[in-house]
């Protein structure tokens, strides 16, 4: 089973089709999205008024970085859960994952002295709280929410937690990590699909065992807390490092509602570009993905507490797996849809980088120093 194929042409062009499809969706995203830029609008504004104030600053840019953070990455982690379960009711996925994430945050807030974010906010560069915010740091989040209305799976890592870090070291360390995550995924994804996409397709051939569906939800929830664990620090880091019980409860509370939003609406836009790839839809080709990524992510929590962008771990796995199921023929699509997919992809993330990096170095010394320094300013 497949999900819908594209409307582009596969003999189109991976260059053609990257350079047109920004503007086209740009454009697309004016016609028939006013209210949404009517509410963007008034999020800016509210930003001018509440960065000047540390503690109004910093609920704002959280609440702002919750819904935004989350509903872009929401395609790492429950995008195939959306996808495979389409027929189940929203309030039910929401109360699932809803409930894991409470349960995820509340353990490292108990075990790490009111640290919600499993100690990758204590990483070096990132370990001192935000004492005043600057409005760029506080609007960044609703820069991330624009680019997930135009479809770009933007890391979320590197648009809101490079904005905080004292140090320029930090934040290439992390683009270090996220980098070597992406090339290990895509490493890892080709084997396993290369080694299982023709017994995968065989199978899939015949309805699935009640019991997958079990699998697949337990798979999901391990890949969710797993991720959590990772890229909760990008919500966390405008707010103290050590939450007390008032604040966590407002951090739980928001996100577990913001959850509940983004299920009632089956997923924000960029839900597509997982919808896009070949068998997303089956629960086992859902549960597989799920699996690997879980893996890959939880290695790399172990190896070390810096921060690290997870979403180029996702489109690394993705574009191996796609590329794999290419070459195998387990996919109705052809190599050269593969490459355009994974152009693409890399494309937009490479945009959010740079405007990542633009954002950060505009309102942090430490980097502003070290990019004049590189430059030979």
């Amino acid at each position: 089973m497949t999900t819908e194929t594209s409307s582009v042409p596969l003999g189109l062009a991976p260059t053609t089709d990257v350079s047109t499809s920004g503007v086209r969706r740009l454009v697309e995203l004016a016609a028939g999205q006013r209210r949404f830029f009517v509410l963007l609008g008034l999020g800016f504004l509210i930003a001018a008024f509440a960065y000047r104030n540390p503690v109004a600053g910093a609920w704002v840019g959280f609440l702002f970085a919750g819904y935004a953070a989350v509903a872009n990455d929401s395609i790492q982690t429950i995008g195939t859960f959306i996808a495979s379960n389409r027929g189940k009711p929203w309030w039910m996925l929401w109360l699932f994952i809803g409930g894991i994430f409470v349960v995820t945050v509340a353990y490292s807030w108990i075990v790490y002295d009111g640290d919600v974010s499993h100690q990758r906010l204590a990483a070096k560069g990132f370990e001192q709280s935000p004492t005043s915010f600057s409005y760029l740091q506080v609007a960044a989040p609703l820069f991330l929410l624009l680019l997930t209305r135009l479809r770009m799976p933007v890391s979320t890592t590197f648009l809101l937690l490079t904005s905080f870090a004292t140090e320029a070291s930090s934040v290439a360390a992390v683009m270090s990590k996220s980098l070597t995550g992406y090339a290990l995924a895509f490493g890892i994804a080709i084997a396993v699909w290369m080694a299982l996409s023709r017994f995968m397709q065989r199978w899939q051939r015949t309805p699935a065992h009640p019991g997958w569906r079990v699998a697949q939800w337990g798979t999901t929830g391990v890949l969710w807390s797993v991720w959590l664990m990772q890229d909760a620090a990008n919500i966390a880091v405008y707010l103290p490092r050590q939450l007390s019980l008032a604040y966590f409860l407002g951090f739980a509370g928001a996100i577990f509602l913001g959850l509940g939003l983004l299920f009632r609406m089956g997923g924000e836009r960029v839900q597509e570009v997982v919808d896009e790839k070949s068998d997303v839809v089956d629960v086992r080709a859902a549960t597989l993905i799920d699996l690997v990524y879980a893996f890959i992510l939880f290695y790399f929590k172990v190896v070390s507490a810096v921060p690290m962008s997870t979403t180029w771990v996702f489109l690394g796995l993705l574009a191996g797996r796609e590329v794999a199921m290419s070459l195998r023929g387990t996919s109705n699509r052809g190599i050269r849809y593969a490459a355009r997919l994974m152009a693409k992809d890399v494309f937009f993330a490479g945009i959010g980088l740079l405007v990542s990096l633009l954002l950060a170095i505009a309102v942090n010394e430490p980097l502003r120093a070290a990019a004049a320094s590189a430059l030979g300013l």
